[in-house]
């Protein structure tokens, strides 16, 4: 919301203590109380009068957070307007603690404190919700603009699912008690993203009103609806590395080549809608109704031309021979050169002669989309001191992963037909690759390089196959909560007191189909030519990566044309291997207390929960499938205890203790297996994992500056047990002994329980404004309105990854997955006389992204540093007209991945210095601009 001058919002207390219920379930029922450490005078209305919205919302959060019992932090609606946070991962990405993973350059998930990203629950209204991808909660599928605050909870409380271990994302809405009347508010944007001259678009709208209805209360309505579009191109590359066992030269040990190098060519346009409505009615003081639906969608039409130089082809060319030899080049030797240092190749720069071009045009039609409908009621029963809430939700998350057409082509056999590929990675930051002809020699397995080939598409490459995919991944929940809370005294101070119980149903059903041609009958009956340049457009590249190479785009209607002939001649046959469908039941109880002192609070209680799984799917055995059923059932608990103590007026020192576990997710516990009784190999999910057990401690020192401001810091540890991890195992069961074939010692692939870790850390933020001391320092009015922002995490974190016998590799420690040893953002603005401005810097340091069994892909996984610069400017024209100016990305940094085998190289005996030069992926997206006119009426 924008206002100047005379328009002025005024936020009571008591609806900063209505947020504060959303947001924090435990407040529920303390919010007809004030707590003994509020003064009179502090109880009063806050006015936010509009003309300085960043410090004035900053203001709000920070009454929201002090008041909580528990450990948050808070971003009020116009904090997230400030910034171009199209999305809630953008928008609570700043806050302390906080991090964000990123997608196509746009935030999706949420790390707090470092944990992984798993350990974040997202909620609206104080519900958790599953996100379409199941317990990763995916956060770029829902808009910013739904949102009246987002409150972060660090440390949770009885109240609380037991799923959520590092905190809990909560998106409180919007509601017509907001206001205090009919009002509006909009905005309307345009934008050009600079790499590919591409666009974006954004709208949204909010319309609200209250009535009172004489003696039956008073009723308010809401209505809300956003667009948001961004349409772009990528520039990447990626390596797949590997250890060759035809590499048996001297130092083979620590030589790892590229199996593979390609570019991964995006054209793509994605999109949020969201629309929401709520209905609020107050028949009195005592008793509030509302029911409240939001549903979103997230969609990303994707078009790929992925151009893949398959180095390793003829890997079995090179004989293994363990004697030194000469490394000097040789441009017509008896090998492909892969892998072959006898030749003067080495893994970062080399030839390879007669490399198969696998070239893969996938047109997809990706949608994730939520939708949630909740029924709740809140009840005082007089001067009884008893309150009774319920509520009852209807959630549905649907991941359409479909695949509208992939096109394959393939270099033919015949080497002369394919490149002859020179490579040169030793520049992390650009994998270069130049193309020639591939002459034979005189002697039969002899090769050279001829004449250079820029155009990529003059190589002879055949249409192989053509793919057409369904893939439908829906999941209904249904959650029935009910509390009852009793306020009196006890033990000298004012105490709380709560009971409730609360059931979650939650069923995933996964169904994958596809259509495969790969006939040149097939191919002909859909009308779809073998030859790729009767299927490509006249566009060159968009991008800006050097290539080393030109190509010409698929063309995505041709793709469409003959997909839809493909469903119209063709069947879809079902993967067995991925369908699935699986329950989660939990029941859970809870007992917790609140008492409230004049020095601070306590905070504690017992959280009971019994879960129940079942999962039915097919099992392919040999060449049969076989309908498995699986469950398993097991009862966990999780205390927690929270102190607060003011250490003066406007300090507050906090303790806690909190647990909690996490699940795996539905496709890992699906009964899914796939048996190979030739490879004696089991390969699916595992009904019967663990959860992920987890208690941690927070220690934070707060300190509330007079009139305005925040510092804080403080201390958190977080023990972990059962890890859960993919692992390679001998299966140690009966449970597949079918047909009278004992399985029970084959090797099994899949999600199991192993290991255990630790993370801790310091936190510390301060938010300041210089208005309050200008006087003091002498200083000019209109210096005023600079202000800062700024926070820093530095973590610690390790787990202990088993041993893995087959390759004779030890059990070693290595961080925990999603950790960076260092997350900060710092940002500096100016507001004054309706003029805005804010720039803002992010920057988390590199963090393990995959746990590597071996070194047959060349080690664990690890994602590159990733900071991001942004910056926006508003200039309020009128009370009720706006005008603002957002640049995102403004670094335009990469993101960056890359593997290191220095940690399992030292593990099996090899000491090796970690290294981050062996990069596996790399994108840019380029900077962004928008602009518009905001409204508030």
């Amino acid at each position: 919301m924008t206002t100047t001058g005379s328009l002025r919002l005024r936020i009571s207390h008591k609806a900063l203590m209505l947020a504060a219920v959303a947001a924090v379930p435990h407040a529920a029922f303390a919010q007809s109380q004030t707590p003994a450490e509020e003064k009179p005078e502090e109880a009063q209305e806050i006015v936010v009068s509009g003309e300085r919205p960043i410090a004035e919302s900053e203001a709000a959060a920070l009454r929201v957070q002090r008041l909580s019992d528990n450990l948050v932090t808070v971003a009020a609606a116009d904090s997230v307007g400030r910034l171009p946070d199209q999305n809630i991962a953008q928008a609570a990405g700043r806050l302390p603690g906080l991090a964000v993973e990123r997608d196509q350059g746009q935030a999706r998930y949420i790390s707090l404190r470092g944990a992984p990203n798993y350990w974040t629950t997202l909620s609206f209204d104080g519900i958790n919700i599953v996100s379409p991808e199941g317990r990763d909660a995916r956060f770029d599928s829902i808009p910013s603009a739904i949102a009246s605050m987002i409150i972060v909870s660090k440390a949770v409380t009885p109240d609380m699912p037991g799923e959520t271990v590092a905190g809990n994302v909560n998106i409180v809405t919007r509601s017509a008690f907001d206001y205090s009347g009919l009002r509006v508010l909009g905005k309307a944007g345009y934008g050009l993203a600079e790499l590919g001259d591409r666009k974006e678009y954004e709208a949204n709208l909010v319309a609200s009103d209250r009535w009172d209805v004489g003696g039956l209360g008073e009723i308010g309505l809401l209505v809300s609806g956003s667009y948001f579009e961004r349409n772009m191109v990528t520039d990447n590359f990626e390596i797949d590395w590997e250890r060759v066992s035809q590499d048996q030269r001297p130092d083979s040990v620590t030589r790892f080549w590229a199996r593979e190098t390609e570019n991964k060519l995006y054209r793509l346009t994605r999109k949020n809608w969201s629309v929401s409505g709520r209905l609020d009615w107050r028949p009195d003081a005592d008793n509030e109704i509302s029911l409240r639906s939001i549903y979103t969608i997230f969609t990303d039409d994707e078009a790929r031309d992925n151009y893949i130089f398959d180095m390793d082809d003829r890997q079995g060319d090179l004989v293994a021979n363990t004697a030194a030899c000469p490394t000097a080049i040789n441009s017509t030797p008896t090998t492909t050169g892969y892998a072959d240092v006898c030749i003067g190749n080495t893994p970062l720069a080399g030839t390879v002669y007669g490399v198969d071009i696998n070239q893969r045009s996938t047109l997809r039609a990706f949608e994730q989309s939520i939708f949630t409908t909740t029924l709740e009621g809140k009840h005082t029963f007089g001067d009884s001191g008893f309150r009774f809430e319920w509520l009852g939700n209807y959630t549905r998350s649907r991941d359409d992963r479909s695949v509208v057409g992939e096109a394959r082509w393939n270099s033919p056999s015949t080497r002369t037909l394919r490149p002859t590929v020179a490579y040169d990675f030793t520049n992390p930051q650009l994998a270069r690759v130049q193309l020639f002809n591939t002459l034979q020699l005189a002697s039969p397995t002899r090769f050279q390089a001829g004449t250079g080939v820029t155009a990529i598409d003059t190589f002879t490459k055949p249409l192989s196959s053509l793919r057409v995919l369904d893939a439908v991944d829906d999941t209904d929940a249904y959650t029935a909560r009910a509390i009852v809370a009793y306020d009196t005294g006890f033990l000298g101070g004012d105490a709380t007191f709560k009971a409730g119980f609360q059931y979650d149903q939650r069923t995933k059903e996964s169904v994958n189909n596809q259509i495969l041609l790969n006939t040149a009958a097939q191919f002909t009956q859909i009308g779809l030519s073998t030859n790729y340049n009767d299927f490509a457009i006249d566009l060159p590249f968009q991008g800006e990566i050097p290539l080393g190479y030109t190509f010409r785009y698929f063309n995505t209607e041709r793709m469409a044309e003959v997909a839809a002939a493909a469903r119209a001649n063709f069947a879809f046959a079902p993967l067995t291997g991925d369908n699935f469908k699986v329950r989660e039941s939990v029941y859970a109880g809870f007992v917790m207390g609140t008492l409230r002192y004049d020095w601070g609070s306590i905070l504690g209680g017992v959280r009971m929960e019994k879960l129940e799984n079942t999962g039915t799917a097919l099992a392919t055995i040999g060449a049969a499938n076989q309908t498995v059923t699986a469950g398993s059932s097991r009862t966990l608990f999780f205390p927690s205890l929270h102190l607060n103590y003011n250490v003066s007026d406007n300090g507050k020192l906090r303790f806690g203790y909190t647990s909690g576990a996490a699940r795996a997710d539905y496709d890992q516990l699906r009964p899914n297996v796939v048996i190979n009784d030739a490879n004696l190999t089991i390969s699916g999910g595992n009904p019967a994992v663990k959860p992920e057990r987890s208690w941690g401690l927070d220690s934070y020192l707060e300190w509330y500056i007079v009139p305005q401001g925040f510092l804080s810091i403080g201390a958190f540890y977080r023990d972990v047990r059962d890890v859960l991890y993919t692992d390679r195992r001998t299966f140690n069961s009966d449970a597949l002994n079918i047909g009278g074939v004992d399985r029970s010692d084959y090797i099994f692939t899949g999600i199991a329980n192993a290991g255990s870790g630790r993370i801790y850390g310091v936190e510390m933020a301060a938010q300041l404004q210089l208005e309050p001391w200008t006087d003091d320092l002498g200083l000019p009015e209109w210096m005023g309105g600079f202000g800062i922002s700024a926070n820093l995490t530095l973590n610690d974190s390790e787990v202990t990854k088993p041993a893995f016998a087959a390759s004779n590799i030890p059990a070693r420690k290595v961080p925990l997955p999603g950790t960076s040893d260092t997350v900060y953002n710092i940002g500096g603005y100016y507001e004054k006389y309706g003029f805005s401005a804010r720039l803002q810097y992010q920057r988390r340091s590199a963090w393990l992204d995959g746990i590597s069994n071996d070194l047959a892909d060349a080690g664990d996984t690890y994602w590159a540093a990733d900071d991001e610069l942004d910056f926006s400017a508003r200039y309020a024209i009128t009370p009720n007209f706006e005008v603002y100016f957002d640049a995102s990305n403004l670094l335009d940094n990469p993101g960056r991945r890359f593997t290191e085998p220095g940690n399992l190289l030292t593990a099996s005996g090899t000491p090796t210095p970690f290294t981050d030069n062996l990069t596996i992926e790399w994108e840019r997206f380029g900077r962004r601009y928008s602009g518009g006119i905001r409204f508030t009426f």
